[in-house]
């Protein structure tokens, strides 16, 4: 049997990293296997210990030192001998999906505050908006009533101004048959003098 330790440097925490690497040593069917993500001088490390069959072990170091999740960024991986005891991989992955099912559920609690806080924004804004919609109608009631005034408004003076136009051509046809009347007058005066000296009678 052979344990070594893998001390990997760089952005390798929230990455996937220690799940990435617990399929690998399933795969190659490692009896013993511990992760964990610690910080030194707020620098990001993962600690990987394995424990197994030293040909399986040396696979595991190797797809270690060359391979990486997507979102990870490797600066640097050290490798060597450890002596003490490491759990197994099956205790292992009980405790890492105890702690990934406490990360999910703390991160629904808090999308349950992040819901509240925006259920309460959202109550303020309908609040708001019935209240806009309030002064809309209550000034849509005062506009119309003002449209209606000026336009009765407007009504009477079109009817005032087309009673006096209609009264100007009244007046103007009065004088026009007057005028019409003179000159019937003054043509029969006309006639009658034409008569006399032609001696028509």
């Amino acid at each position: 049997m052979k344990a070594k330790e893998i001390r990997i440097k760089g952005k390798v925490h929230d990455a996937g990293y220690r799940l990435f690497l617990l399929s690998e040593a399933e795969r190659l069917f490692i009896d013993k296997f511990d992760a964990r993500n610690i910080l030194v001088n707020e620098e990001q490390y993962l600690i990987v210990l394995v424990e197994g069959a030293e040909e399986k072990i040396n696979r595991f170091v190797e797809f270690a030192e060359s391979n990486y999740p997507a979102e990870a960024s490797v600066e640097s991986v050290e490798v060597k001998d450890y002596g003490e005891a490491v759990r197994s991989i099956d205790s292992f992955r009980q405790s890492f999906m105890v702690f990934q099912l406490t990360k999910i559920a703390q991160a629904g609690v808090g999308m349950l505050k992040k819901q509240d806080i925006m259920l309460g924004k959202m109550d303020t804004m309908l609040a708001k908006q019935d209240k806009t919609i309030k002064v809309i109608k209550e000034e849509s009631e005062k506009t119309r009533e003002v449209i209606m005034d000026e336009g009765e408004k407007t009504r009477g003076v079109v009817k005032e101004e087309s009673e006096k136009t209609r009264e100007v051509p009244r007046e103007k046809i009065v004088e026009d048959v007057e005028w019409v009347k003179e000159e019937i007058v003054a043509i029969k005066a006309t006639l009658d003098r034409i008569k006399e000296k032609v001696g028509v009678v």
